[in-house]
């Protein structure tokens, strides 16, 4: 009797979770539309959306009685959080969205690079496979780029990608904790760069709607999703889900702001997602074979 209810709470757990990294997935994808609908400089739309966003994510810290760590590690974190929304919020300005979030989602490729460079960890036969893919299809972006004239928008989307693989890997250490960076590093965006709000003259109601939902629900209410569907998914369907958003992104844009990918770009975005979920999976099928 007491296997069925185990296995019935299990099953309610990852019902919980999949519905929590699909609702992320979703969440986090609401970014590009939002943030072109927004006339604004880019950092001041990073600082006020994340200034909103730590207001939540420190509601939720109190809910669940998270306590905040703090030390170098955690620190090191919120400055890649920091980096993160910076980066990609500019880069949604320079380029098309598609590129900008499909560029970002190159962060485990640039996790295979820093752990080379940082710990000496050799890349396997998968990685240099994976880095080889993902490579052609930012080759693809790029060569759209320079016809386009929006390669500082690829690059600036590209570091956005370097600092995410740098929150991955810091969450990971002994010392690190995902919430507190997460915390920190939109407070520290929000205290920064929330004043260039004062050099914007355009305050529509619109306009204000769209960065409270940017705080509020594409990156408070998405790193919440996102914490809780970690925790209960298995890592295969976390990354499949997680690839919903550099999807669903640029479609969102093109449905409603009329933002269209280029043909190289659509290309150069099905290989990098590609190539990522093809590290993804092959490492986890890898991984359960050993055990």
């Amino acid at each position: 009797m007491s296997g069925t209810v185990n296995n019935a709470s299990d099953k309610g757990k990852r019902k919980l979770g999949t519905a929590a990294m699909l609702g992320a997935s979703f969440c986090f994808s609401l970014g590009g539309l939002l943030i072109k609908l927004i006339p604004w400089n880019p950092l001041a739309i990073n600082g006020v959306r994340n200034l909103i966003a730590s207001a939540v994510i420190g509601c939720f810290l109190i809910v669940t009685r998270h306590r905040l760590k703090m030390n170098l590690t955690v620190l090191a974190g919120a400055v890649c959080m920091a980096g993160v929304t910076t980066f990609y919020t500019i880069a949604n300005k320079l380029t098309s969205a598609g590129n900008a979030i499909v560029l970002q989602y190159t962060a485990p490729i640039w996790i295979i690079v820093l752990m080379y460079l940082f710990f000496g960890k050799k890349p396997g036969k998968r990685e240099v496979t994976a880095i080889g893919i993902v490579l052609a299809g930012i080759v693809c972006f790029f060569f759209e780029g320079l016809t386009t004239g929006k390669i500082a928008g690829d690059l600036t989307a590209l570091l956005s990608g370097f600092f995410y693989a740098g929150v991955f890997m810091l969450n990971s250490f002994e010392k690190g904790d995902a919430l507190s960076s997460m915390f920190f590093g939109q407070l520290l965006c929000g205290i920064c760069l929330s004043p260039f709000v004062l050099g914007e003259t355009v305050f529509t109601l619109p306009v204000l709607a769209a960065v409270f939902v940017l705080g509020t629900v594409q990156v408070g209410l998405a790193y919440i999703l996102f914490s809780v569907g970690t925790a209960y998914t298995d890592p295969v369907t976390a990354s499949i889900l997680n690839a919903v958003e550099p999807i669903l992104n640029p479609i969102l844009v093109a449905v409603f702001y009329g933002e269209r990918l280029g043909m190289l770009s659509v290309i150069g975005a099905a290989v990098v997602i590609g190539g990522v979920l093809f590290y993804n999976l092959t490492g986890l099928k890898s991984e359960n074979k050993k055990t």
